[in-house]
């Protein structure tokens, strides 16, 4: 059985955490991504080769490897360039994930013309294409990719309004390649709701493996009661 296959309508635990955030550490994301398998997950989204080596050592799951770059003169962030491409596929990765959206890359390329490259040189290699638009969609279909991910509608500057369910169903409607639903499917019932939509499998992420995003949602909901009462004491 492939890769996509053993996805299929599977559950993807996404297990990153950058510099700036409590659990950096890929001894922290290897146990993430075991506790996400005894949890019942069936693939892993990860964020850069050491934390994907930490991760093999604890679990047998098909891997999505991303690494997350920041350049100045770029919004492109996700595998921006082929160098970051070759890193994780030396490492081995399943699939390599990349940002396939319209915003100007750090080495100046196109979309287009930066998966060519990577395409030529890697003609093996599964990559999935995280977008913010439908047109984005459309165009790294028809440049060759092997998936296409809802990853970043909302994120970049022209999808700030954009509804990942509703892009996730306008993508099912125009696409012949898997899509998987990624970004802010943050609860069992959008989880539900994707699959029914048709979505060859779905990526959680910060809504298990973020404890300070999980957390404050629950202190929110502590600050509007408080306030509320506050309200009606008056």
């Amino acid at each position: 059985m492939d890769i996509l296959e053993k996805l299929r309508q599977k559950l993807i635990v996404s297990c990153q955490a950058l510099e700036d955030e409590p659990l950096h550490s890929p001894f922290i994301m290897s146990k993430m991504a075991l506790a996400a398998k005894q949890g019942g997950a069936s693939g892993i989204r990860a964020n850069t080769v050491q934390d994907i080596r930490a991760i093999k050592q604890e679990v047998a799951l098909p891997i999505i490897g991303i690494i997350k770059k920041d350049f100045a003169n770029s919004g492109v962030f996700i595998t921006p360039t082929i160098h970051e491409v070759e890193e994780l596929y030396r490492e081995g990765v399943d699939i390599i994930a990349f940002d396939a959206t319209g915003q100007e890359r750090p080495d100046g390329k196109s979309f287009r013309e930066f998966f060519s490259d990577i395409k030529d040189k890697y003609p093996d290699q599964l990559f999935m294409a995280d977008i913010s638009t439908l047109e984005e969609a459309i165009g790294a279909e028809k440049a060759g990719v092997d998936i296409v991910a809802s990853t970043l509608a909302g994120y970049t500057p022209y999808s700030k309004d954009t509804v990942p369910m509703n892009l996730l169903a306008e993508l099912m409607e125009y696409l012949s390649v898997p899509v998987i639903a990624e970004g802010n499917f943050d609860s069992p019932d959008k989880v539900n709701k994707a699959l029914q939509l048709g979505a060859h499998t779905v990526v959680v992420g910060s809504a298990i493996t973020r404890p300070q995003i999980i957390t404050e949602k629950f202190s929110q909901a502590v600050w509007d009661f408080n306030n509320n009462s506050t309200k009606r004491e008056r």
